[in-house]
């Protein structure tokens, strides 16, 4: 489609560009873009508009209950709140689970990762690969790329999420918010017969994850026209901190480890577990925004800015390769160590800074938890009967773990009778919400020019969010617990007299 040309004698009208609805995502957002006299971006922002407030109406009810209530805060990543608040009741109840029961709770988050990670890359992702940024509108969703690429494609994709969905649902009852987890354990241990089935389709989901990475190298790094897209520091980059999860020897991992924070050049500024989370991150709101803006507290909040002396970090699969030094399991480390050579020959020594890496950072991903998945399935302890501890008396504790789109958090206070009196939840996507903004504002600076804009550039400064995997559902909170409420008293000339507003 050629260029939209705005008419500069309505630019009064033009100097604002919406998208609303914006696709592609969890939840719910638009885009706000603000152009300057002369056609170009002033500002953009990425606008959260709804609201859940889970922490607010968590208050009041039975600890043992909050992983089964915050498995309901999203449908596409539930395994992920529902282990992160386990672990929490661990903490809340001091209760270190049996190895088993940290086995079988690791391998029902792999197929977890497995299944988000294929649902993202394939149907919400690949369309702007597969089909192209500039695409047809009707094109760029997964029935395009099945059309595209094939139908026996189509159906293989279809099998490995399947397969990962199964053993979710084996172990937690169903696939979409599952209940498995409890304080100090498992509900259930894994019957020779499941582990004989899980280990079948953990197999399948391994080769689907060697053809994924093989389907993005082919596609993608072999397409020059994408990776000069990838790879600009003019359309897809900033200089941000980046926070991660790696285990005793430095090696990425999703359920358990040290949260690591590294700068700007990749030098560890931060190391720590636990509550101690709450001295190193802090959360800002905006009053145009359901969705707190996250920031490294040591150096504090300097506003949507890039760089090393901004506290804005990021929290993604880009974000652990950076920070972790690769992965455990054989042909995931093959992958990483191919990653980190390319950038290497790009001359890039930090941290790999370029937004659209994301999406390949998430196929890398998606092999190591599928490799991680099989080999805790054979792993002869996993068919152990002892996997519950006998809780505590209730306190405070906090769970944390890597989701697919970032580092979580569940932090819980529970008083003598169990009751809970206090939560707070740091999402994937709150982490992520700072550079979301910036990624897009950056995006619709670079592309739309002197008036002109299409939709092909606008899905491009929209690839610009979904390459976090934002999940508004999840991060959507407002710290009194109450809709922001402005009140504008105008005086008979239409100027504001009076404002009066609730936060």
């Amino acid at each position: 489609m050629s260029p939209e040309v705005f008419d500069k004698t309505a630019k009064a009208e033009s100097k604002r560009i919406t998208i609303d609805p914006i696709t592609r995502l969890e939840g719910h957002g638009k885009i706000e873009i603000f152009l300057d006299d002369s056609g170009n971006v002033a500002n953009a922002y990425w606008q959260v508009p709804e609201l859940r407030g889970f922490e607010r109406f968590c208050i009041g009810r039975a600890a043992e209950d909050m992983n089964k209530l915050t498995s309901r805060l999203c449908g596409v990543c539930p395994g992920a709140h529902h282990l992160c608040s386990t672990k929490a009741l661990d903490a809340v109840y001091k209760v270190d689970p049996p190895e088993t029961a940290k086995k079988l709770r690791e391998l029902f988050y792999m197929a977890h990762y497995v299944h988000s990670h294929i649902a993202h890359f394939y149907a919400l992702a690949a369309p702007d690969f597969v089909l192209g940024p500039s695409a047809p509108a009707a094109k760029r969703n997964i029935l395009g790329v099945v059309d595209a690429v094939g139908v026996e494609i189509g159906a293989q994709v279809i099998k490995a999420r399947s397969y990962a969905q199964k053993i979710q649902e084996m172990l937690g009852g169903k696939a979409t918010h599952p209940v498995c987890g409890v304080p100090g354990g498992m509900a259930k241990p894994m019957s020779k017969e499941m582990q004989a089935e899980t280990i079948k389709m953990a197999k399948y989901c391994v080769d689907f994850s060697k053809f994924t990475n093989q389907l993005f190298a082919d596609v993608v790094l072999k397409n020059k026209d994408y990776m000069g897209i990838i790879t600009s520091t003019d359309i897809f980059y900033n200089e941000t901190y980046h926070l991660g999860t790696v285990d005793k020897n430095g090696y990425i991992n999703f359920y358990d480890g040290d949260q690591v924070m590294i700068d700007t050049h990749g030098k560890e500024v931060a190391r720590y577990r636990g509550k101690d989370y709450l001295k190193y991150i802090a959360e800002h709101t905006e009053p145009w925004s359901y969705e707190k803006f996250c920031y490294f507290k040591p150096v504090g909040w300097k506003g949507f800015v890039t760089g090393q002396d901004s506290g804005i970090y990021r929290a993604t699969p880009m974000s652990r390769l950076n920070v972790g030094k690769g992965f455990t399991t054989p042909e995931a480390q093959k992958l990483f160590e191919a990653y980190k050579g390319t950038f290497r020959d790009l001359g890039i020594k930090g941290p790999v800074q370029h937004t659209q890496v994301m999406h390949w950072a998430r196929v890398i991903e998606m092999m190591y938890a599928a490799e991680k998945l099989l080999e805790l399935a054979e792993d002869p302890e996993i068919t152990d009967t002892n996997i519950k501890a006998k809780p505590g008396t209730p306190g405070e504790g906090v769970g944390i773990l890597e989701a697919p789109r970032g580092t979580l958090v569940h932090h819980y206070v529970a008083d003598e009778k169990g009751l809970i009196t206090d939560v707070n939840l740091v999402v994937g996507t709150t982490n992520n919400n700072a550079p979301i903004n910036m990624s897009v504002s950056t995006a619709a600076k670079a592309l739309i020019k002197n008036w002109q804009v299409s939709p092909g550039l606008l899905n491009m400064v929209e690839m610009a969010y979904r390459a976090y995997d934002p999940c508004n559902s999840c991060a959507t909170h407002v710290l009194p617990g109450q809709a922001a409420l402005v009140v504008n008293i105008r005086n008979p000339d239409g100027t504001i007299f009076k404002q009066i507003k609730n936060y």
